[in-house]
């Protein structure tokens, strides 16, 4: 196989369709659909299932897919390992939780730039279980993740902490008052996609409200989260650093909970085993550098 038709499929895999992969890639759509080809001909069955909407994996696709993730990260890797000089440079994979990068990131990834223009930074952002798992396959250097994170592969350290509120309509004046004319099923819960901290936490502060069944509604965005908890469409908990900030703040209010329902760190993770080249090892200590301004 080789690792080119390997990075080619993954990718489609990853963002679902030619299109998207040939702009990931800087090519031409032909280019993706020959390596693919190439690619179930020599493994003589199709990966993917075509249709109007994009392709999705077959089953053999699925099979083949974390292999091929795993040997082009440590292709990557060992390029980098092989480049790296002591000075930093080249590319640099982050990764943060959409909510981090819109209000704790900005500071730090320009001071970041200034110091290290030679580096290539790139910043992706997705929930904490897709990002704990990006890092482990290589295709993150290191990630901001809600906590907690204990795995044997991993490097965790604390970046800040968060303090999560509930975020409703303004008219709300309370949450007793939430509370009081909610039906017994509860309001609809405005989320990110499964394998966010934030759900999971808004989920278990329900379940201790009494509405263990309430409807959720998911978003890809943070403003529209934001925007459909002041059109009273729901509920959402959001760190209070975001929601203060936002451009719609005042048409939204902020409940506070309880400290055991509020308090959450944001970690930043790296995969213990891998080579910590001079680009992670500069990002790293920026972040040290500006723990206080990223906090504040």
């Amino acid at each position: 196989m080789e690792l080119s038709d390997l990075v080619t499929f993954s990718t489609v895999a990853r963002v679902g369709g030619i299109t998207r992969a040939a702009s990931e890639l800087n090519t031409v759509q032909s280019n993706i659909t020959q390596r693919v080809k190439a690619l179930e001909a020599e493994i003589g069955t199709a990966l993917f299932e075509r249709h109007s909407r994009g392709m999705t994996l077959t089953g053999a696709g699925r099979r083949l897919l974390p292999y091929a993730e795993r040997m082009a990260a440590l292709s990557r890797e060992a390029l980098l390992a092989a480049r790296d000089d002591g000075e930093p440079k080249g590319p640099l994979a982050i990764g943060s939780l959409e909510t981090t990068a819109a209000v704790r990131l900005p500071q730090l990834l320009a001071a970041f730039h200034r110091r290290f223009p030679a580096v290539q930074l790139s910043l992706r952002t997705a929930t904490t279980a897709d990002l704990v798992a990006a890092v482990l396959e290589g295709a993150l250097d290191g990630a901001f993740v809600a906590g907690p994170i204990e795995h044997a592969e991993l490097i965790a350290e604390t970046a800040f902490r968060e303090e999560l509120v509930l975020v409703t309509a303004r008219h709300w004046s309370s949450l007793a008052a939430l509370r009081a004319a909610t039906p017994e099923s509860g309001p609809t819960a405005l989320v990110f996609r499964a394998g966010c901290t934030y759900r999971q936490k808004l989920e278990q502060v329900f379940a201790e409200f009494g509405w263990p069944c309430s409807a959720r509604f998911e978003f890809g965005t943070l403003d529209g989260m934001v925007g459909c908890a002041a059109a009273d469409m729901g509920v959402t908990l959001l760190p209070r650093a975001v929601v203060e900030r936002g451009e719609l703040s005042g048409n939204i209010r902020i409940h506070r909970l309880k400290p055991s329902q509020s308090r959450v760190d944001t970690l930043f993770i790296r995969r213990r085993a891998a080579h910590h080249y001079s680009a992670l090892q500069g990002f790293a200590s920026c972040l040290k550098e500006n723990a206080e301004v990223i906090a504040a």
